[in-house]
């Protein structure tokens, strides 16, 4: 397998063996209208009006895999007052509500998008927030999930080699897979956006054409906005990502250190980071789609049911006279 899309495809395959069953089971549970359309999902949290971490629609009630403080503190996701009206500890205070919201965001309960928002209003980061949000990411289950997968493809290739097998190359497999993660993440999303004063996040475009919205994705690797809001290359991430991938050259073997490899490393994370946007950014159409498909299965079912009900009750009815 090509290793510069190893982590997409392993975000894609348990995206498709873990998440869309848990989406068709919720699906066969969501009431459908008179013409068999999923009512339920066309509120749902995975309208375009309401990915991950926008505000709930009224009345609609919080999917389970979604935290429930996404209800309580909806209010937060846009400024109560013009920002150029508010005093710099209120916009403080006021980005540090809408990150605690952000750190609890996932796909489906299981993948952390943490440094996602759809909130185009969302305030800048201070330099000490965007070292939390750095922690947090880099802590969670969900990174350490995914270097397990990509420590087993690389153990079953017998990459590298001078690793061996067995439980020993396969902890190196993992320590280098996750230190590679760690280093890049660090400088690309904390150190380096706090000096030239980049968000580390990806702002989900969420509506407009397919085209438009994939080329929004895949730019979200070389292409961020600043903290006074104007947009500009993102020369933190991929000077983080080249940054660790040179210092990666410390625990990898000789045979992975030329400079070739140094660059392939570093544009690897940033071409795997883009695969991920595409996947943060379409996963709610993903998701709706086959909820409505699931949805009008059940209201098919339910529509003979009630046909054959009708039937049986017809016929008792005109029996009954005859008795």
């Amino acid at each position: 397998m090509n290793h510069s899309f190893r982590l997409a495809a392993i975000t894609l395959a348990l995206s498709t063996t873990v998440f869309l069953p848990r989406a068709w089971s919720q699906a066969a549970g969501a009431p459908a209208d008179s013409e068999g359309h999923d009512t339920a999902a066309a509120a749902s949290l995975f309208s375009e009006n309401s990915l991950p971490d926008s505000p709930l629609p009224a009345g609609v009630a919080a999917d389970s895999s979604w935290s429930s403080s996404i209800q309580t503190q909806t209010q937060t996701q846009a400024p109560t007052q013009p920002q150029g009206q508010m005093t710099e500890e209120q916009k403080r205070q006021q980005a540090q509500e809408q990150l605690k919201i952000q750190e609890q965001q996932r796909v489906m309960g299981v993948m952390a998008t943490f440094n996602t928002t759809t909130n185009h209003d969302a305030l800048p980061l201070t330099p000490k927030q965007k070292f939390q949000l750095f922690f947090k990411s880099s802590t969670d289950p969900w990174p350490f999930t995914l270097t397990a997968f990509s420590a087993l493809i690389d153990q079953a290739e017998g990459s590298p080699e001078e690793y061996g097998g067995g439980i020993g190359g396969y902890a190196k497999r993992y320590g280098a897979s996750y230190t590679d993660y760690f280093t890049g993440n660090f400088f690309g999303n904390a150190v380096f956006t706090s000096w030239w004063h980049e968000d580390p996040r990806f702002f989900q475009k969420g509506t407009g054409s397919k085209m438009s919205r994939v080329l929004w994705a895949a730019a979200s690797g070389f292409w961020c906005r600043r903290d006074n809001g104007t947009w500009g290359p993102n020369y933190a991430n991929i000077f983080g990502n080249l940054v660790g991938s040179s210092i990666s050259n410390i625990y990898y073997p000789a045979s992975e250190r030329s400079v070739g490899d140094t660059f392939e490393r570093g544009f690897t994370v940033t071409a795997e980071g883009a695969v991920g946007a595409e996947v943060i950014e379409f996963w709610p159409d993903y998701v709706r789609h086959h909820r409505r498909v699931e949805a009008e299965k059940q209201a098919r079912k339910q529509a003979e049911q009630d046909a054959k009900d009708a039937a049986k009750a017809g016929q008792q009815s005109t029996q009954k006279p005859q008795q």
